[in-house]
């Protein structure tokens, strides 16, 4: 598995970008400006692709890459906050959340032949295509498969693990859905929560899932009317209600449908098959997340500002893949343990620390100094769990198989 980049922009562009807010504050240039900086960043980086989400559209949206590592720098010359996903089918491969105006991240993906599908920023907008071609180390890859057998243990108990989770969530949502029924307005914020917690614990496998985790997931940001419009739904819409307009007064439809999905979401999560590398990898991704956006911005939870539950809860499955594999890594693999374990230690003791006797705290009072440990902690973490898969011989396995 490659190491995902991080969402930091490199020092000259944060520069860049500082100069294009005063163009935009002096004579509206951003777009412009934004839109020249992509195509310096295609010269500077002749190793990276590029693509330019505007408002309604990319550009390129149809791209041809060879297989193997393939490096995307995405700039954001639109007005909001918008993500890019590289789709296989229903899965998602690669993403990147939250890429802010007028600034770029990177996405770096181990890609293997086959035709992809790219979404582009606002989810109403177009997709495009990405057709990956083969190369000789692809096919060379195709041809060296790692015995299988010491993983069905840990993908059977993680399979488990899901569908125990799963029946959490729907309880969870159900209990909550009760609440807004009724309208008790305290009771279902305080059920909000621990049904927060329990998709958190799931967000890792139920990601892949593009359109089922849009319909659970999806911030006001990636609609067009953001929380007017009517495909928000999900729990941010439960959320927009109970905790900025603090009412239930018509959020019965939505938590309705949220059940719904939450069944139909153990139900996809326990059909899919999940590959022995994309065991490490999904909760690898949601760590890097965590520290290149997340743990910054408090846009998970931006009405409710109950992040750190779910940054918990997250660690929470890291923990459990861990453990599934570790019988397999204390063999050979004890320092990586070690680091592993040590950062998965720091990471929980940051958390705690931003605990009282009434629970986590509120995001909106955690200091951007305090945030930016828990991004240090959670991305030490996960550039340990990266080295898992080369640890244990599954390492470019990516290129193997397709799923279908």
């Amino acid at each position: 598995m490659s190491t995902p980049a991080s969402g930091n922009p490199p020092r000259a562009l944060r520069w860049a970008v500082a100069g294009s807010v005063i163009v935009m504050i002096a004579a509206g240039g951003l777009f412009y400006y934004a839109s020249q900086l992509a195509t310096a960043k295609r010269k500077v980086h002749s190793n990276e692709i590029t693509v330019t989400i505007h408002p309604h559209s990319c550009e390129p949206n149809a791209l041809t890459v060879p297989a193997g590592f393939n490096s995307f720098r995405i700039v954001n010359v639109s007005e909001r906050a918008v993500e890019w996903e590289i789709l296989d089918g229903v899965l998602v491969i690669e993403e990147r959340e939250n890429i802010a105006p007028g600034l770029s991240q990177v996405i770096n993906a181990n890609l293997a032949p086959g035709d992809y599908a790219i979404t582009c920023g606002l989810l109403s907008n177009p997709r495009g295509t990405l057709h990956v071609t083969p190369t000789a180390q692809s096919q060379a890859s195709a041809k060296a498969h790692p015995s299988m057998v010491a993983f069905i243990g840990p993908l059977s108990e993680f399979r488990v693990y899901l569908s125990s989770q799963g029946n959490a969530l729907i309880k969870a949502v159900d209990a909550l859905s009760q609440a807004i029924a009724s309208g008790d307005l305290q009771q279902a914020q305080a059920l909000y929560v621990p049904a927060r917690e329990a998709y958190q614990r799931l967000a890792p496998a139920a990601q892949r899932l593009a359109e089922l985790d849009n319909a659970i997931n999806a911030r006001a940001d990636y609609f067009e009317k953001r929380e007017q419009d009517p495909g928000f739904r999900g729990f941010h819409r439960l959320e927009y209600g109970l905790f900025e307009q603090r009412s239930t007064q018509g959020l019965a439809p939505f938590a309705e449908q949220l059940q719904a999905n939450a069944v139909l979401l153990r139900q996809q999560l326990l059909a899919q098959s999940l590959a022995p590398e994309q065991l490490v990898n999904i909760v690898s991704r949601t760590l890097h997340n965590l520290a290149d956006t997340r743990a910054a911005s408090g846009e998970e939870e931006r009405y409710s500002h109950i992040d750190l539950s779910g940054f918990a809860a997250n660690l929470e499955t890291t923990r459990k893949v861990v453990d599934l594999l570790r019988p397999l890594l204390a063999k050979n693999n004890a320092d990586i343990l070690l680091n592993i374990d040590t950062a998965s230690s720091a990471l929980e003791a940051e958390l705690s620390r931003l605990k009282n006797d009434k629970g986590y705290l509120t995001y909106d009072t955690v200091s951007a100094a305090q945030r930016q440990e828990i991004s240090h902690k959670a991305k030490a973490l996960a550039d340990a769990l990266d080295g898992i898969d080369p640890a244990l011989g599954l390492f470019g396995l990516s290129l193997q198989t397709r799923h279908t």
